[in-house]
């Protein structure tokens, strides 16, 4: 596969010329679109977390739950009957919720019944997006490091990706690479800010030049935005509230990052007419609808005041900053998060040799899991240097794996 850093071309992903051995009753089958995917990084990180007794700092799951307003909500849902399938593209209450936070966050009105679908969470959102509106050999460009879905839905799509590679210590866009990634080929742009797993929020310059690229050449945006309420340094803003940019923007977003409730699995996807079309008939073939009960909490959850969010906000910056400077008294080198919960750092000074090795040693001798993120790069190379940790589990948590890291992390010793 190419060097992402090149913003060169590449399928998804480059297939055997073997075919897939379908008489051989003990082999593992898979289509050629998902041979070259493994289990996935978090599902290993987790098991490997259990069997070592390592605190967990690897999956992006809260230790604690979510408010009792929005559970109760959904309790008295199930109480009151409301068990059925669902509206394919979510209940009425639901949709004019969405459309109206995001009127509140955007600045634009949307029609609830006609640009906006209620989704199995966003990790849906963005697969019927990309199944709906991505034709076979599209290209496709997106950011890298990556959340590991998007590369292996965009696989399920054939679509053709382009890559460009965010740097430390700020992970800034680089414009020639971007301007370069370009061409009158390309389909759409896939990015998420606040950016897992950077931590990395994209300013409004940034995406202005991304948003006049798109227009210079026709492209769409798909705009994954499910960490939009945690920020901690400048502010989000919404592709779609750029000039010229809703008309070509879908903007996906989910419940379960904000309100701590990620096992609901209750996403969204708002754009106009013209693009839910297409995201709608995806949709309606790989889940038809949504939990019911957990739409009927999804709309209590987005009646939430904002002091909910001040709340939020307060206390994942306390947790960010308890974890943060833990990591830099025992000698990491931390790009502080602007936004999500999750922390990056370089892990170098430690001796390892990559990302991989030093997340094992992490999980069998120190006794706290991180997620190695070569694995949200084409190449893994980008990422060998890198380790990535989550700050959303309770105080007591995050200072168990603070006080682990100090005891049993060492430096390798200096050569005399």
């Amino acid at each position: 596969m190419a060097s992402a850093s090149t913003a060169t071309d590449t399928g998804v992903p480059k297939p055997s010329s073997s075919p897939v051995p379908v008489d051989a009753s003990p082999a593992l089958q898979v289509s050629k679109r998902l041979e070259q995917f493994k289990t996935t990084i978090f599902t290993q990180i987790s098991i490997l977390a259990l069997k070592h007794k390592a605190v967990n700092l690897g999956q992006g799951f809260p230790n604690f739950d979510g408010p009792d307003f929005v559970k109760d909500a959904a309790i008295h849902a199930i109480q009151g009957g409301k068990n059925q399938y669902a509206r394919g593209f979510g209940i009425p209450e639901l949709n004019y919720a969405i459309a109206q936070s995001f009127k509140k966050e955007s600045g634009i009105t949307v029609n609830s019944e006609t640009e906006v679908t209620v989704t199995s969470g966003c990790t849906e959102a963005i697969a019927a997006t990309i199944l709906g509106l991505i034709n076979p050999g599209d290209e496709v460009i997106l950011f890298e490091p990556f959340y590991d879905s998007y590369l292996a839905t965009l696989a399920m799509a054939d679509a053709t990706v382009k890559t460009v590679t965010l740097r430390p210590p700020d992970f800034a866009v680089p414009e020639m690479e971007l301007r370069t990634a370009f061409s009158n080929k390309t389909r759409a742009i896939l990015l998420n800010t606040p950016h897992n797993p950077t931590g990395k929020v994209f300013s409004r310059k940034e995406l202005e030049l991304i948003a006049s690229l798109c227009k210079k050449h026709g492209a769409l945006a798909f705009m994954d935005e499910v960490y939009n309420k945690l920020v901690f340094t400048g502010e989000h803003v919404s592709m779609a509230s750029l000039d010229g940019m809703y008309e070509r923007t879908v903007t996906m977003n989910s419940l379960g990052k904000t309100f701590s409730l990620t096992g609901w699995k209750i996403g969204w996807a708002v754009a106009p007419p013209h693009l839910t079309w297409g995201l709608r008939q995806a949709h309606s073939y790989l889940t038809f609808s949504t939990s019911a009960p957990f739409q009927w909490g999804a709309v209590a959850a987005l009646s939430a005041p904002d002091s909910f969010y001040q709340e939020l906000i307060g206390g994942y910056r306390t947790k960010k900053d308890i974890l943060v400077e833990g990591l830099k008294s025992v000698g990491f080198k931390v790009f502080e998060p602007e936004g999500t919960y999750f922390v990056m750092v370089d892990h170098r000074a430690f001796g390892y040799e990559d990302d991989v090795a030093f997340c094992k040693h992490l999980i069998e001798d120190v006794g706290v899991a991180a997620i190695p993120p070569s694995t949200f790069y084409i190449d893994p190379k980008n990422g060998k240097d890198l380790v990535r940790f989550a700050f959303c589990k309770d105080e007591e948590t995050l200072r168990t794996a603070v006080e682990r890291l100090k005891a049993n992390l060492k430096r390798p010793a200096l050569s005399s």
